[in-house]
């Protein structure tokens, strides 16, 4: 079935995404991301990542419960230690809070304050200025790209591509680790 999928009751269970009307017809919609590494427990993982990769910790930042429960497991399934946020700013309050994240990957369209925002907060912190932010949205644009530059993000990765968010925190892994390996030689 062709048509334009709207969640409009968030599942209760893991492995469902909600319920949605689907030519008409109330239907429960599954997360495959959740049950693909299941059945194939190396779906997602990449092959070429080090160990230590598969040990890092991100924040994961989106207001829409239906892109959180497809995204944490996509990210679960790659090694990752995830942790979520509906919120910006309840995003900005779990880094001040003293966890620490190796990474934090944020949604640009959010309400009270956007991704862009969030990054700009991210990079004026004292304590956090260093942490890599990661942006997903479905507006990519040139020009939305351009503002995430200036805003401090690191990447900006369309919303449903999940290969190519999985690259990116890889390549910031990769970079902080060499970056740490330089250091310690100097």
């Amino acid at each position: 079935v062709e048509e334009r999928l709207n969640i409009q009751v968030s599942g209760a269970k893991d492995g469902i995404l909600g319920s949605a009307v689907i030519k008409g017809q109330a239907t429960e919609v599954i997360d495959v991301g959740h049950f693909l590494p299941m059945a194939f427990a190396d779906w997602f993982i990449r092959k070429e990542m080090a160990t230590e990769a598969q040990t890092q910790s991100v924040l994961l930042v989106d207001d829409s419960p239906f892109f959180r429960n497809m995204l944490a497991p996509v990210l679960k399934s790659a090694g990752y230690k995830v942790r979520t946020a509906a919120s910006a700013l309840e995003g900005l309050a779990t880094l001040r809070s003293g966890h620490t994240f190796d990474i934090v990957v944020t949604d640009i369209e959010m309400p009270e304050m956007n991704g862009f925002e969030f990054a700009e907060a991210i990079r004026s912190d004292q304590n956090l200025h260093q942490l890599p932010v990661i942006a997903v949205s479905s507006l990519v644009s040139p020009a939305a790209i351009e503002r995430g530059r200036q805003a401090g993000l690191y990447d900006y990765i369309a919303k449903f591509d999940r290969p190519g968010l999985i690259a990116a925190l890889k390549e910031q892994i990769e970079e902080r680790a060499r970056a740490e390996a330089n250091r310690r030689a100097a």
